[in-house]
């Protein structure tokens, strides 16, 4: 088996390839003058079960770009199996028509990794479940909920008056689900959407008085809406609120919002590699999903099942 890392998130895959104890693959990835992205791979794949970790974050084009000319590089050097591991699946917000004339982003890429010679996907926390059968090859959905859980008991382990929130009715299953991990209730944001980014609570079901809240949602992009639910959540009675994320995308002023915000904390995975600003926020925190990806890595390349990964 062989990994081979793409520009978007070299820490994680350099932290991936340390859980597993294998090197990177050497390969040469340089632009052209007018920005056309070329690749070269340095080591013999034949015959390889080969592994390319790219997340297609900002810039999503250019780190798409690169992934499919990976696989493409791949293919025609006859890689035996390649397996695209993306642990952040960009245009995925995109899975359903919003309005007449508007395309479906996330089949469209699906079927470019798909024709560009993939054999099998491997991804963390699809925004919409679904979009594992725009893929017509085995796609693994992992889910960060038991990492997540697991920094939540050590660091409120002795909040006895835990709630878990989910800050919109379409996160209600995920927010359920690590409610059984943790054995806590869980409460609802309802929100209505004005715009993109742009949300108003309009009611909360659930009493959160007295309760200590985790908001926990899949991807925080301008943080609008985690910041107005903490708030909702504060005015309504609520001890400190804290918020889990899988994708920390976190553009334009998001960190300064969380920073002026009634949150305790926010705290993502490192499926998006955080820039500057992100890492100088003493309001956000980043947990690793290295050994999960590794350990799911691990197992493809040894038919072993991956789903018992969650039980």
């Amino acid at each position: 088996m062989k990994l081979l890392a793409g520009n978007s998130n070299r820490t994680l895959a350099e932290a991936i390839a340390a859980y597993l104890g294998l090197p990177l693959t050497k390969a040469q990835m340089r632009r052209f003058a007018d920005n056309e992205v070329f690749i070269v791979i340095d080591e013999n794949v034949r015959g390889e079960d080969v592994f390319v970790i790219q997340s297609t974050s900002y810039p999503a084009n250019d780190n798409l770009m690169e992934l499919l000319i990976c696989i493409d590089a791949l293919t025609r050097a006859s890689a035996r199996r390649i397996t695209a591991v993306m642990p952040y699946f960009g245009y995925a917000r995109q899975d359903r028509k919003t309005g007449g004339r508007t395309p479906i982003s996330a089949k469209l890429v699906a079927n470019l990794i798909t024709r560009a010679g993939a054999d099998r996907v491997l991804t963390v926390d699809l925004h919409a479940g679904q979009i594992q059968g725009f893929f017509d090859i085995p796609t693994d959905n992992l889910v960060a909920t038991p990492v997540l859980s697991e920094d939540i008991r050590e660091h409120y382990r002795h909040s006895g008056e835990l709630l878990i929130v989910s800050p919109d009715v379409g996160g209600v299953v995920r927010a359920r689900a690590l409610g059984n991990r943790l054995d806590t209730d869980i409460a609802i944001v309802e929100k209505r959407r004005s715009a993109p980014g742009q949300s108003e609570v309009m009611n909360i079901i659930g009493d959160v008085s007295g309760r200590r809240c985790i908001l926990f949602d899949d991807i925080v992009d301008s943080a609008g809406t985690l910041c107005t639910a903490a708030q909702a959540l504060m005015d309504n009675g609520a001890i400190e609120v804290a918020a889990y994320v899988t994708h920390g995308v976190l553009s334009g002023a998001a960190t300064e919002r969380v920073r002026a915000s009634a949150l305790k904390e926010l705290v993502v995975t490192d499926s998006i590699e955080a820039p500057l600003h992100v890492q100088d926020c003493d309001r956000i925190r980043v947990v690793s999903i290295a050994p999960l990806i590794g350990e799911a890595i691990r197992r493809i390349a040894n038919e072993e099942s991956v789903s018992t990964l969650f039980d």
